[in-house]
């Protein structure tokens, strides 16, 4: 059934314009919304826009949803004085915990997270070593359960040994072979040798999609290369042949040098900034100099699910550190769309639309939308999400969740998480 928003100012992403009127959103996942020229059709829901903003449901270029049920975990046994001890005693005790069950609530507890906030589709990079079989299922039937589309992979490593290795290589395989959208994961090179990284590389190619891995992260990643390869980051990844793999992601990329950039650029991979992770886990500022602005994407590294948020990090960290320049993640917030379109277009439904209440003091037109988007937009404002063609968020509310079923169905296993974290080791094994 299409969707009618009466009174509403729609921003068309691609040509940069803003019309009034009414927005007829049909059930063609690969049609664009269009203002009505006539009558809308006489099976359409109509919902009120009450003069807001109407534009393209949001997209999350990197996240971590099996990082949801952290928030207000038990401490780690002790404060981590790096990032690869954050890694040691926070991220890899965590996620040796999850089974299936906590990988499903995980995915319902982002999911809700993001339509809140205008997110209809996204990109995740999974990690549960203990539980990797029918773990993207997990989350899928998560995320579908909300409503929104999904490009997901599982995170390969030679940290957890090798049948870890095969269980995600195996699970990889399986779900891209389904036809699901997804990509090749890898964690930080750090922990990849080049023999899992050839054989994500050379699946990869079979399934012709690229990789998503985390780059450079933190300085501790180019050192280790440099010490064991003999090459930095980009050059490493590149002679195994992931930067030339359609729609590779490469996560944060902050001590990439110039080289490294230049290579990345030529290659033409894409590279996804998470500012306010990289602030909470402070291994440094991003700088925009040597990277294709086309090719960069805006994500949140499971740091919370609303894009207008990271937006407006990246601006303002961008104008202390060389980062993005206002136009610039504006820019970005839209190549997540982008990449969506040309590099998993089963999960690129045209027809995702999130309105926002317009509250501004200020008159809002094609000219000054940046300046509203830096300084006023919120996810606060956000009414109404449609996704798929969907009503999936009315007025604040969800329509396919139960919201008080699904907040204790999370807790239940946030619980169940918190006390398996407990009973094991500094490394999460069972001691």
């Amino acid at each position: 059934m299409s969707v009618v928003l009466r009174n509403v100012q729609w921003y068309d992403w691609r040509q940069g314009t803003l019309a009034a009127g009414d927005l007829l959103v049909g059930d063609d996942p690969g049609a664009d919304p269009q203002l009505l020229k006539g009558e809308a059709p006489a099976d359409a829901a109509v919902a009120d826009g009450g003069g807001g903003l109407a534009m393209a449901g949001l997209v999350c270029g990197h996240h971590h949803l099996y990082s949801a049920l952290a928030r207000g975990m038990p401490a780690p046994p002790r404060a981590p004085r790096n990032f690869v001890e954050i890694l040691e005693l926070i991220w890899w005790r965590l996620d040796r915990c999850l089974d299936l069950e906590m990988v499903r609530a995980s995915a319902l507890a982002g999911a809700m997270d993001m339509l809140r906030s205008g997110v209809t589709a996204v990109v995740d990079h999974h990690s549960s070593p203990n539980a990797v079989t029918g773990s993207l299922d997990a989350l899928a039937q998560g995320l579908d359960a909300a409503g929104l589309a999904h490009v997901l992979c599982v995170e390969l490593s030679d940290r957890d040994g090798p049948a870890a290795a095969e269980a995600g290589l195996a699970e990889t395989d399986r779900w891209l072979a389904s036809g699901h959208p997804g990509l090749v994961g890898l964690h930080a090179s750090f922990t990849v040798g080049d023999p899992l990284l050839q054989r994500a590389v050379d699946l990869a190619r079979k399934h012709d999609v690229g990789v998503h891995v985390h780059v450079a992260e933190d300085r501790a990643d180019q050192e280790h290369c440099r010490a064991t390869y003999g090459c930095g980051l980009a050059e490493r990844f590149a002679r195994a042949g992931a930067l030339a793999l359609p729609g590779t992601i490469l996560g944060h990329g902050l001590w990439l040098d110039d080289a490294d950039r230049d290579l990345v650029r030529r290659a033409g991979a894409w590279l996804a900034v998470n500012v306010e992770s990289n602030q909470n886990n402070a291994v440094g500022a991003f700088r925009a100099a040597g990277f294709d602005p086309a090719r960069i994407l805006l994500g949140t590294d499971g740091m919370h699910g609303d894009l207008l948020r990271s937006l407006q990090a990246a601006f303002l960290s961008g104008s202390a550190d060389g980062g993005l320049e206002g136009a610039q993640a504006w820019q970005a917030l839209w190549n997540n769309r982008r990449w969506l379109e040309a590099h998993a277009p089963a999960a690129a439904r045209r027809n995702d639309v999130v309105l926002l209440r317009n509250d501004a003091p200020t008159p809002l037109a094609a000219d000054n939308i940046l300046g509203h988007a830096l300084y006023g937009l919120d996810a606060r404002q956000v009414r109404t999400v449609i996704a798929g063609g969907r009503l999936v968020l009315v007025d604040g509310r969800l329509t396919l969740l139960d919201e008080d079923d699904t907040l204790r169905f999370c807790r239940e296993q946030a619980r169940r998480l918190w006390e398996r974290l407990g009973a094991r080791g500094q490394d999460g094994a069972q001691p």
